[in-house]
């Protein structure tokens, strides 16, 4: 049974892919923006990850939630899923399958480390 605690947040799951679209990632976080940029620089850095080894930085689909047991419960869920009940998702929230980074990336460009370094404490 899922507890829901008092709390206004926002939280995010989302997937995020390569330039190719072949390779998925899904995930939950409460800063879409800083956590993009976080995928980025993993790629950029050369660290070992599953989203930086397969290139994945671009976002193609959210979910906003308010409690992180429901985002926490939603984003369980997608990983279960087939690729094709992925893709089929993503199409239905995305139809062009356009990468949607501008919605919250400031000029789709991560800022350099030094004005980063106020959102550094985030928790994510």
């Amino acid at each position: 049974m899922i507890e829901y605690n008092e709390g206004h947040q926002t939280y995010y799951v989302y997937i995020i892919t390569n330039k190719y679209r072949s390779t998925y990632y899904v995930g939950m976080t409460n800063n879409l923006g800083l956590r993009l940029e976080q995928h980025k620089e993993n790629i950029d850095k050369g660290n070992i990850t599953f989203a930086s080894k397969y290139n994945l930085q671009y976002l193609v689909y959210y979910e906003k939630f308010t409690w992180v047991q429901l985002a926490i419960a939603r984003e369980k869920e997608l990983k279960g899923w087939r690729r094709e009940k992925k893709l089929d998702l993503i199409k239905s929230f995305n139809e062009n399958f356009e990468f949607l980074n501008s919605r919250f990336l400031k000029n789709n460009v991560i800022p350099p480390a030094s004005e980063r370094q106020k959102y550094k404490n985030i928790k994510i």
